[in-house]
């Protein structure tokens, strides 16, 4: 009796063990930062948060439908608010954002 005790609050605490890791690592992908506009990588790309405020002098090609959620680059759905790129590795872009680097997606 007492074998099987041991081995129901082993196989519990696998469990719980298990569950508790994978918990703490759907935590920590959606905590990642957002990309701060004001970061040395994101001013030299031009990237804002709103496609809207893109700087229409310095970057004439750009057109409000381009779009960080329609972009070669972006890292999820076109419905999400925002999203990874692989320009600012360990952060989020903003979805309806918008940087110099932005490729119409295939």
């Amino acid at each position: 009796m007492e074998l099987q005790v041991n081995l129901t609050n082993r196989r519990v605490f696998m469990m719980t063990l298990a569950a508790g890791s994978s918990m703490l690592a759907a935590t920590a992908a959606r905590a990642q930062a957002m990309v701060d506009e004001k970061d040395g990588q994101a001013v030299a790309l031009g990237y804002v948060a709103d496609t809207t405020k893109a700087d229409a002098k310095k970057f004439p090609k750009h057109s409000n439908d381009q779009k960080c959620t329609n972009c070669q680059l972006f890292q999820g759905k076109a419905t999400d608010p925002k999203g990874g790129c692989p320009l600012f590795p360990g952060k989020l872009v903003a979805g309806p954002g918008w940087c110099s680097a932005w490729v119409k997606k295939a």
